[in-house]
């Protein structure tokens, strides 16, 4: 009998879709890198294949990687199940900023998200599979990232945010490994000038891309989102923006979250099917 019961439930499973795990981590290579890189990919508790979902890619900031989100704000798994979309965090390497590297082969990260990553989670998950239905943040390097790879790959992404970022590279050009990405500024400034999100919103329409942009005001960085948006309002570009208390820490940004998930989850509406 118990072998029954075990056999059926299989069989459930299987005829519905649901999924076992609800975290995954999965490794994808890295067709320019060459090795393979980890992810974590959350779907909702009752994950079917035969349903489709939106995605929200959520990178992590400097020094840390793919795991810190699941690890240090456990919750965003029942946000994932509240708002029935799938999240994805990847690893951006400990400083990679989220770009490709002028200076260093190692560190092609803009690549791996945009061509290797982004097909292999449509390929083996239950995905609506273009950009209405596809949104990107992040936590500082990961702020910066996540716009960047944005405004860059428009016709991947329809909706982007960031929570404390480091929109502006030129901010402290000695610190947070960048000089290492990018050669230092005395001697690339024009890289570092044409990577910043704070120059590349010059390339947005207004309407191009559904935005959400936030920091504390205590942050280190407060000073360049609030310059950031300023610079959004005189290019007359759509987007929510919001100031608050708090600093450039874990506490900000497990309460952010909680507001740029429900941001994308109004507009991944009528998307589901």
């Amino acid at each position: 009998m118990k072998r029954f019961i075990i056999l059926l439930a299989v069989l459930l499973l299987v005829q519905f879709g649901f999924s076992r795990n609800q975290v995954d981590t999965v490794s994808v290579m890295s067709t320019k890198m060459h090795k393979e890189i980890k992810n974590v990919v959350i779907v909702p508790e009752n994950y079917s294949k035969h349903k489709h979902y939106p995605v929200v890619y959520l990178l992590h900031g400097y020094s840390d990687n793919y795991a810190k989100w699941i690890k240090t704000v456990p919750t965003i798994k029942a946000l994932s199940t509240e708002h029935q979309f799938i999240i994805v965090c990847p690893d951006g390497g400990y400083s990679s900023w989220y770009l490709d590297s002028p200076v260093d082969s190692t560190f092609q990260y803009e690549s791996y998200i945009i061509k290797d990553l982004l097909a292999y989670v449509d390929a083996h998950y239950a995905t609506i599979p273009n950009r209405n239905a596809r949104a990107i943040t992040g936590l500082s390097m990961g702020g910066h990232g996540a716009l960047y790879l944005a405004i860059r790959n428009k016709n991947l992404f329809a909706h982007a945010g960031s929570m404390s970022g480091g929109v502006d590279l030129r901010f402290n050009t000695k610190s947070w490994d960048i000089a290492k990405r990018l050669g230092t500024y005395e001697t690339n400034p024009g890289e570092w000038d044409n990577r910043s999100v704070i120059n590349l919103i010059e390339n947005l329409k207004n309407k191009d891309l559904d935005l959400i942009i936030d920091c504390g005001t205590s942050d280190f960085f407060y000073q360049i989102n609030a310059a950031l948006h300023r610079r959004l309002m005189a290019l007359n570009i759509d987007h929510d923006y919001t100031e608050r208390p708090g600093s450039h820490n874990w506490n900000y940004w497990t309460n952010s979250v909680n507001y740029q998930l429900l941001f994308f989850n109004s507009c991944f509406k009528g998307l589901r099917k």
